[in-house]
């Protein structure tokens, strides 16, 4: 059986290490002993545009938060209009390095259409600065709402937080968070900040194998009544 290869290896801004790892024409990033995103189980990362923001405008600007390998962006440009934008914003260098090199073909060099504007930093930070800026929030950066991979990522899903990304979107604008299981409890806070509440199982791969889950918040209108939880 052919072994894994180990083709590069980075450090978190928290001191933590990423892999690089193939296997055939198998990818796999992995943090501190587990994988973090693979090639071949994508179709939750493929689904958080057409959940979050399924029509649209021409003149749409995506926020997607982590880059992984790409597919989330990926996906978001297939959906846009040419003349929408994307703002992608990835925290470690050397995924955005994997991405124009051993990874780009996989998700088809999304980093290479001129509607992405890419930011190499924090994703928090994006959000702190927008002001109305963002038809949809897609944020795959941790391994759920209560599981963060970075410290200083419990504030993206807290009341500050999304109060914060309340402020980012565009009226009717909506948040979807990626997470490798589900939980209704995120349901409560997203209602509290003044979104409606969703929660979507998604295959991994096929119609078998794993589902993950996207949670989906859209901003309600001033006035509005809330959404029981589901």
């Amino acid at each position: 059986m052919k072994p894994w290869e180990t083709l590069a290896t980075t450090l978190t801004p928290d001191g933590g290490t990423l892999e690089l790892r193939r296997h055939d024409s198998e990818y796999v990033i992995r943090a501190e002993g587990y994988d973090l995103m693979t090639s071949r189980q994508h179709g939750s990362e493929d689904a958080m545009i057409s959940l979050a923001c399924p029509q649209p405008g021409a003149d749409a600007c995506v926020l997607v938060g982590g880059l992984g390998m790409g597919y989330t962006l990926a996906a978001t440009l297939a959906l846009l209009p040419a003349t929408a934008s994307v703002v992608v914003a990835e925290l470690v260098p050397a995924v955005v390095e994997w991405n124009r090199g051993a990874l780009a073909e996989l998700a088809g060099r999304p980093l290479d259409d001129p509607r992405t504007e890419l930011v190499v930093g924090d994703v928090t930070d994006v959000i702190r600065a927008s002001d109305g800026r963002f038809d949809a929030i897609l944020l795959d950066v941790d391994n759920g709402p209560d599981a963060p991979t970075q410290r200083g990522n419990d504030w993206l899903y807290g009341r500050a937080g999304l109060a914060a990304i309340t402020r980012a979107l565009r009226p009717a604008g909506a948040l979807a968070v990626w997470s490798v299981r589900g939980s209704a409890d995120f349901e409560r806070p997203l209602m509290a900040a003044g979104f409606t509440a969703s929660t979507h199982a998604i295959p991994a791969h096929g119609r078998r194998g794993p589902r993950h889950v996207v949670f989906v918040g859209r901003k309600r209108a001033p006035g509005s009544r809330r959404a029981r939880p589901i």
